[in-house]
Formats: C-alpha cells, structure tokens, sequence
C-alpha cells in the first residue's frame, strides 16, 4: 500500500484560506478599533464628525515633522589598534547633530485637544493631580534606545491615567483619562527624556513621531476606554 503525505495536498490550500481569512479579518479589525476609538472620543463629548475630523487630521499630520531645535553632541571613539604598523590611535571626539522636532498628528493635534477639553471643563485638582501621577510614571517606566527612540510598554500610561482618574476626578474621568494619559505620556516620556537625546543617537528625534497611533495619541484613547 502507498502512503500519501496529505499535508503536501492541503497544504497549499490551507495557506491560502490563511491568507484569505487574514485579509477578511484585517479590515473588521481595523473597524473594530475606529469603532473603539469613537466610543472613546464620544465620551468626552465629541460627535462622530467630530471624532472622524480629529482622526483624518492626526492621520494627514502624523507625516508632519516641525523642526524646533538642533542638538549638538559629541561621543569619543576609544582608541583603535591598527594592527599592521603596530601602532594605536588616540581617542577620537567627533561632533553629531541631533534635530529635535515636533509631529504634527502624534504630539501637536493630542495636545491641542487636551488643552481644548480643559478649557470646557477648567483645570480640575483632580485632573491636575492625575496628570501629574501619569507624568511621573512614564517617566519611570521610559528609556532611550540607542537608533529607536524612546520607549515604554504601550499600556502603562493608559492604565496609569484611568486608575487616577477614577479615583481623583470621578466626576471628569473621562475627560481626565485623556489629558492625563496624553499630556503625561507627552511630558513624562517625551520632553523630560530630551537631555538624554545623545543615548538615541538618531539624526531626527521626533517627538510623538512613531505614526499614526503613537504612543501618546494610544494613551488618551485606552486610557478613555479603561475608564
């Protein structure tokens, strides 16, 4: 009797309906998020046109880059042995110059509407003192990588923003959830991480510059929906 291997029959079928399956589910996903977002964004009181306006222009800003500043560092290169004239070369110091900008979608459009949610609802104690917590905690929990950037997991600020939120500004928590986990996100992992820029050691450091969903547009949301 003659085996047949059926993995070398199915087998290529199997990837396809993979495959196939893969791109039906991708764009349900990405309903499913926009679905999520809206929900988020509709209770700090925006309606949907409004929330469709807000995520058109952070994404048309997020390729937006301002420049605000240059950064001139300087790293030693220890010594180099060159081995065939038996001879080591002194530490050298070269220059690098590190460009500071702003992302027009990920950092300056958040921060805008944070600033214009405050103003609907005044600076809270509450919502100050949450602001404060999620500014302290992305600052511990960031790090420079050298040629990334910086980084931190993705749900601390968000989980950071709604617990105090719920707790320091029950009646706001919404709106606090947001401010909190975008502006503390901004400030503690972005801005207080700046004097440490030499560590990345990328020519074109942007802040709030990872995309679309960067990390401090994420933290408003999930912190909205935590809450």
């Amino acid at each position: 009797m003659v085996q047949v291997d059926r993995s070398y029959i199915y087998y290529p079928l199997a990837m396809m309906l993979i495959m196939l399956l893969f791109l039906f589910l991708l764009p349900i996903m990405f309903l499913l998020f926009l679905g999520m977002v809206g929900r988020a964004f509709t209770k700090i009181g925006l309606t949907p046109w409004q929330t469709w306006i807000l995520l058109l222009s952070t994404l048309l800003g997020s390729a937006v880059n301002i420049p605000v500043w240059e950064k001139r560092t300087y790293e030693v290169v220890d010594e180099v042995e060159v081995l065939f004239l038996r001879i080591k070369l002194p530490p050298v110091r070269i220059e690098r110059r590190v460009i500071i900008a702003v992302n027009l979608g990920g950092a300056l459009i958040p921060t805008a509407f944070s600033l214009f949610l405050l103003s609907k609802v005044g600076p809270r104690p509450g919502i100050i003192a949450s602001l404060i917590i999620v500014t302290l905690v992305s600052y511990a929990f960031s790090r420079p990588v050298r040629g990334v950037g910086i980084v931190m997991p993705f749900y601390i600020a968000p989980i950071a923003a709604a617990l105090s939120s719920l707790i320091l500004a029950p009646h706001f928590t919404g709106v606090s959830a947001y401010v909190s986990g975008t502006l503390g996100t901004l400030i503690g992992a972005d801005l207080l991480r700046l004097r440490e820029v030499e560590k990345i050691g990328s020519g074109l450091v942007s802040i709030g510059g990872a995309g679309v969903f960067d990390g401090i547009f994420l933290s408003g949301v999930l912190a909205v929906l935590l809450s």
